[in-house]
């Protein structure tokens, strides 16, 4: 098995590739320098100047990619022309004012989505990874960590039932071990997974735990508040002992949405099912008659937090839909501005 293989390279993979140069995977990024894999060797990399003037900004490589490098002549550095499609894409909005969506983790199996058993355990925050996770292509898991500080396991576990139907839940402690061969035997050699989560949540002792040694660098988190400092401060994909691939990202305090329509319906399933046994299509589950949400509300068969939720998403979905028309709008009115005032610039012909 030569290098990239031992990074998930196949047959399915090679048929995407280009004309230009030879594939390779990149495992690390930093303000557009990226440390990319080959079959021979690792190179720093940057962006040929044909691509990063004809691709976007959020089109630019992300850690997981499979890209297209040559070797600079004589040197361990590399020209990246292309990035092969993805075959997953999890994402978020950045932050800020701006409609643009940032790559968190890309070409993953599985997004662990990691909550600790402390103050840091919020199932409204883990709908917007799920929501996020369906989108994505990859496979949700849920990853609860520091159970070796948590008596009663149980309560948590019913609460997360209320949210994450079907979605494989694994409880863990990077103390003890337990629960760490459960993600051991989803991260299969060629099978690369992302972990995905706040500052503090124990996701560098997790891949600490997997691969058997300090790969990662930990801190402690405050005991009042179990809030913890950024230990990761960038993405870096690495490989564990038995094979497998672990994407590590830095930690997210926010989480926005991007335009996961299909993610909603996906992660709030069991809202969408009482809304289509409504009387009317198109009830909006207020005073109407025959409004199937509403009775599940008053029977208990739909909590009221989670229905809040599901509102409070689908208006965000609706306001970053609204914002990308206009800015498409601004981008396209500036387009026919420029095209005008160059027309303008040209000297007209004499007959």
């Amino acid at each position: 098995m030569n290098l990239i293989e031992q990074y998930g390279w196949n047959t399915a993979w090679q048929e995407k590739t280009g004309p230009s140069g030879i594939p390779g995977r990149v495992t690390l990024e930093h303000k557009n320098i990226y440390r990319v894999v080959t079959e021979r060797g690792e190179w720093l990399s940057t962006l040929s100047g044909k691509y990063r003037h004809e691709h976007a900004h959020s089109e630019f490589p992300a850690v997981g990619d499979w890209v297209m490098v040559e070797q600079m002549p004589g040197e361990e550095k590399g020209i990246i022309h292309n990035v092969l499609p993805r075959s997953s894409q999890f994402s978020r909005k950045a932050a800020g004012e701006t409609s643009d969506i940032q790559l968190i983790a890309v070409n993953v199996d599985y997004v662990f989505l990691v909550m600790s058993l402390n103050h840091d355990f919020n199932v409204r925050r883990l709908e917007r990874y799920l929501i996020a996770a369906w989108d994505s292509g990859a496979n949700p898991v849920i990853v609860l960590t520091k159970k070796d500080q948590c008596t009663d396991v149980e309560p948590y576990m019913r609460e997360l039932e209320s949210v994450a139907f079907g979605i494989p839940t694994i409880a863990v402690s990077s103390v003890t071990g337990e629960g760490i061969g459960e993600l051991q035997k989803l991260l299969l050699p060629n099978h690369t997974g992302a972990l995905l989560g706040s500052s503090g949540v124990g996701k560098s002792s997790l891949i600490n735990a997997l691969s058997g040694s300090e790969l990662m660098a930990v801190q402690d988190i405050r005991e009042d508040d179990s809030k913890g400092r950024h230990t990761t401060t960038h993405r870096e994909l690495v490989r564990l002992p038995l094979g497998g691939l672990l994407i590590d990202t830095p930690g997210m305090r926010e989480f926005q949405l991007g335009d996961y329509e299909e993610g909603v319906e996906s992660g709030f399933a069991d809202v969408e099912h009482f809304a289509e046994e409504c009387r009317f299509r198109d009830c909006q589950h207020g005073n109407e008659p025959g409004c199937r949400v509403q009775e599940a509300l008053l029977s208990g068969e739909l909590q009221h937090d989670r229905y809040r939720s599901y509102i409070k998403l689908k208006r965000e979905l609706a306001h970053i839909e609204r914002k990308s028309d206009a800015a498409a709008q601004k981008v396209e009115r500036g387009k026919w501005k420029q095209i005008t005032k160059d027309n303008r610039k040209r000297p007209v012909k004499k007959r």
